[in-house]
């Protein structure tokens, strides 16, 4: 196979900035990653207060979206996320990646996010991109049974 069928055959990717109008696709998936789901008011105020918000798209169909907090010179990864579907190909990486770079170019030196103890896989995810564990915040999460640890983590950018 040369390099130019390669190419048509790889899928293609995208990133473009989050609208309103992304709400009704957002809405299809966050509740079947999530326990507890953001809501679209959630989504809505986020875009209202023009946090960093992004979408990733495979044949114009959106797939992933992440939401980011700037805090003077430090960025809160809010919510990051890949429909079921998607889950386990590289685009979470990818996403995440994608977000530091926007972190980076507004200046941020440091990262962090929290994640659900229980989400191993998200954990690894960001220990693999370079985040550490810096503290645990106890019963941070609603969770079906009481509430759930988030593990603060950091990246120095």
């Amino acid at each position: 196979m040369n390099a130019q069928s390669q190419a048509k055959s790889k899928p293609q990717y995208q990133f473009r900035a989050m609208s309103i109008a992304d709400l009704d696709a957002i809405m299809e998936i966050e509740p079947h990653i999530y326990s507890h789901p953001w809501t679209r008011g959630n989504f809505a105020d986020s875009l209202k207060s023009e946090h960093s918000a992004w979408v990733l798209l495979h044949d114009k169909k959106i797939v992933g979206y992440a939401l980011m907090m700037m805090v003077l010179d430090e960025a809160h990864l809010l919510n990051l996320s890949i429909s079921k579907t998607y889950q386990k190909q590289g685009l979470g990486r990818l996403l995440l990646e994608h977000m530091i770079g926007i972190a980076r170019a507004l200046n941020a030196a440091n990262m962090f996010l929290e994640v659900r103890a229980s989400n191993i896989s998200a954990i690894a995810l960001y220990e693999n991109v370079g985040f550490n564990e810096m503290a645990v915040r106890r019963g941070y999460y609603p969770a079906h049974h009481g509430r759930e640890d988030a593990i603060l983590m950091g990246l120095a950018i």
